[in-house]
């Protein structure tokens, strides 16, 4: 007879957290939000495929939207009140998910674009001589 192995689950620990940073990564494929505390661990996250978009629909304002929603009500019940906003990438979801944040129960305190921007751009190629 084959024993059955049965393993415990942690229960999940709610943390009572007031202030909390949010970083959205809007590209032109998917929307990554992370909420961490001011150290930078994380507290939850969510994407777009998370929630179950696939394919094209991933990258709309409408999926950010969701993500955003759902990613706000369990950080309040995280026992999140105020927000600073990091937003970092070129997608179309990212106005969304700011929205979302503001018309939440969230105070939005800070909203910062951290999207990196090349200063001079890759090294020209070598000229070659035509022989």
């Amino acid at each position: 007879m084959a024993k059955k192995v049965t393993t415990r689950r942690r229960k999940k620990v709610k943390k009572n957290i007031p202030e909390a940073i949010a970083h959205i990564s809007s590209t032109f494929n998917n929307t990554i939000i992370t909420i961490t505390d001011m150290e930078g661990n994380a507290i939850v996250w969510s994407s777009a495929g998370a929630i179950g978009f696939k394919g094209a629909k991933k990258s709309t304002p409408y999926a950010a939207q969701l993500v955003a929603q759902a990613i706000s009500k369990s950080a309040q019940d995280n026992g999140v009140k105020i927000i600073d906003v990091y937003i970092k990438g070129v997608g179309p979801g990212k106005d969304a998910a700011l929205r979302q944040f503001q018309a939440s129960n969230l105070e939005v305190r800070k909203i910062k674009n951290v999207t990196p921007i090349p200063h001079n751009g890759v090294r020209k190629p070598k000229k070659y001589l035509n022989r």
